[in-house]
């Protein structure tokens, strides 16, 4: 998780049960935009950063909840996502729609600076 799911933001209660694994950082491919509210992910091949966030165990019933509070698959699409110094993938919910010109973007949310 890169956004508002994660521990002290304001959808965390979402994650409510389920069991956090460690912050993590992703590989350098992809990037972190600002969509107002809220954040989305994107795959940056030529420019990526190397985003931070959490890694957690969820159950079929939350993931299929998550699922319904990204917009899957109209807003967001649940992807695999290159998590630095991890076996296996991890996965991620990555922006589904063009990307808004001008958009603020980085390695993390919220944005630094």
């Amino acid at each position: 998780m890169y956004g508002t799911l994660k521990r002290g933001l304001r959808n965390h209660h979402l994650m409510a049960g389920q069991r956090f694994v460690a912050d993590v950082v992703t590989e350098p491919r992809y990037r972190v935009i600002d969509l107002g509210p809220y954040p989305g992910m994107v795959t940056d091949a030529e420019s990526g950063l190397a985003v931070r966030g959490e890694l957690w165990a969820v159950d079929a019933e939350c993931l299929a909840a998550l699922d319904a509070f990204e917009g899957v698959p109209d807003l967001f699409v649940r992807g695999p996502v290159a998590v630095a110094g991890r076996s296996g993938d991890g996965w991620a919910y990555f922006w589904n729609n063009r990307v808004p010109a001008g958009a603020a973007s980085g390695a993390r949310w919220p944005l630094d600076g």
